[in-house]
């Protein structure tokens, strides 16, 4: 039994499957509890996300966990064993650093999942599932993620459109933070570039969109203004940023209405970023003066130079995770080493202390001390070296020489015969 590591993802199976083995909110603590049941160290840790399932375990079989996968959820066995992927001890460890460094997410490099693996342990220990091992295992893990993302670019470039859209308006203001943004829209790339934002520390939002009440549920979020597209004129001026997304087949914002804006704001610079198809800002803004008209197009070329950047980038991380995953198995072993230390010890001693007891008891009934010593003495040596002596036969026999060195290097013989 090892250290294993066994989930399923958006690589290996579709969002049904993913979906019927995905660990909700209300059940995750339960589970990790009834798994830990099934190991001897009662360790378990559970990541589940839109995108994976993964099941982190200490000292229990790949089959076992895969066993109780399949009944929890009630999904058959053989379409788990299909589409999931398992790892042991090294490679477990390397799985979960790549994992967390985001080489091996949907988006390369992408740096949600590192706080959705920090959730996942909280939620383990809240249930009483880690202890040693995985307790030095995560946080081992989180040390090593933010050390790829220190002294790589696996995260620096942008390669999401809604990240682009942000990063671009932070090359052109010095500081974003002090910007007025208007976002038109309310669709799922309009709320994560408001996620962008908000990580930027953008306090004034405001979000435009044809039904205020869907603007209004994303502005409760963000700490954002909800307004109607009819509404924009009023808004624009204020806009430092605006940024377009919306599904209108006609284009919301022309040259006019910009050029207006401009004007009240006494021609400021205003950055404009339509990541629409169709387009939501006609083109011949683009030859306003104080406006800097982007389209997806202009954003898509940046994303594919970056992502050819994560890329290079990757190997790199990918190289600290081959470092990192072999130091930490290096510790593992040393705990076994450690426990083998102890049980030779512990034996060693029993064995003294049996002998010396019957000496003792014979001395004791007035014995010749000189022959209990001597007595002592060939049985306590007669029986420490009956293994040894067992293993070094049976290597000779069988002609296993690199065992063979090995034990003589161990019982000090190779040193006596140098001497």
């Amino acid at each position: 039994m090892s250290l294993v590591a066994i989930g399923i993802n958006h690589k290996t199976a579709s969002v049904d499957l993913r979906e019927k083995v995905a660990f909700s909110p209300d059940v995750i603590h339960a589970a990790m509890q009834s798994l830990a049941q099934h190991t001897p160290t009662a360790e378990v840790v559970i990541i589940s996300t839109c995108n994976r399932t993964e099941l982190y375990c200490n000292q229990i079989q790949i089959d076992d966990v895969l066993i109780w996968l399949a009944d929890f959820h009630k999904v058959s066995l053989d379409l788990l064993k299909l589409h999931s992927y398992a790892f042991e001890n090294k490679a477990a460890i390397k799985h979960l650093i790549r994992v967390s460094a985001g080489l091996d997410s949907l988006i390369l490099g992408e740096p949600q999942i590192l706080g959705q693996v920090k959730q996942s342990f909280t939620k383990a220990k809240e249930a009483g599932t880690v202890s040693t091992t995985l307790d030095r295992l995560f946080q081992n893990t989180f040390s090593v993620a933010k050390r790829i993302r220190t002294e790589t670019e696996i995260g620096s470039a942008a390669v999401s459109v809604a990240f682009a859209a942000v990063s671009m308006a932070k090359h052109i203001f010095s500081s974003i933070s002090k910007t007025n943004v208007l976002l038109i829209g309310a669709g799922e790339t309009i709320e994560l570039v408001a996620r962008h934002l908000k990580d930027n520390d953008v306090s004034s939002i405001t979000v435009a969109n044809r039904t205020l009440e869907r603007a209004k549920n994303m502005c409760d979020a963000f700490d954002a203004k909800a307004v109607t597209l009819e509404q924009i004129p009023e808004y624009l001026p204020q806009a430092d940023i605006v940024i377009s997304s919306t599904a209108s087949p006609l284009p919301i914002l022309g040259k006019g209405l910009v050029e207006r804006a401009l004007k009240q704001r006494r021609h400021q610079p205003m950055l404009l970023v339509d990541i629409a198809v169709p387009r939501d800002i006609e083109s011949e803004v683009a030859e306003l003066d104080d406006a800097f008209l982007y389209t997806v197009d202009d954003l898509q070329n940046i994303i594919e130079q970056n992502i050819e950047s994560r890329k290079e980038a990757a190997q790199e991380a990918e190289v600290i995770a081959e470092e990192e995953s072999s130091q930490f198995m290096e510790w593992i072993l040393s705990l076994k080493n450690v426990d083998s230390i102890r049980e030779y010890r512990r034996i060693s001693l029993e064995i003294k202390d049996e002998l010396v007891e019957k000496a003792l008891n014979k001395m004791a009934q007035g014995g010749d001390q000189q022959q209990i010593i001597l007595e002592l003495a060939n049985k306590l040596t007669n029986r420490l070296i009956h293994t040894p002596t067992q293993a070094l036969t049976a290597a000779s026999r069988q002609g296993d020489l690199e065992t063979l060195e090995t034990l003589k290097s161990v019982l000090g013989l190779t040193k006596h015969k140098g001497q």
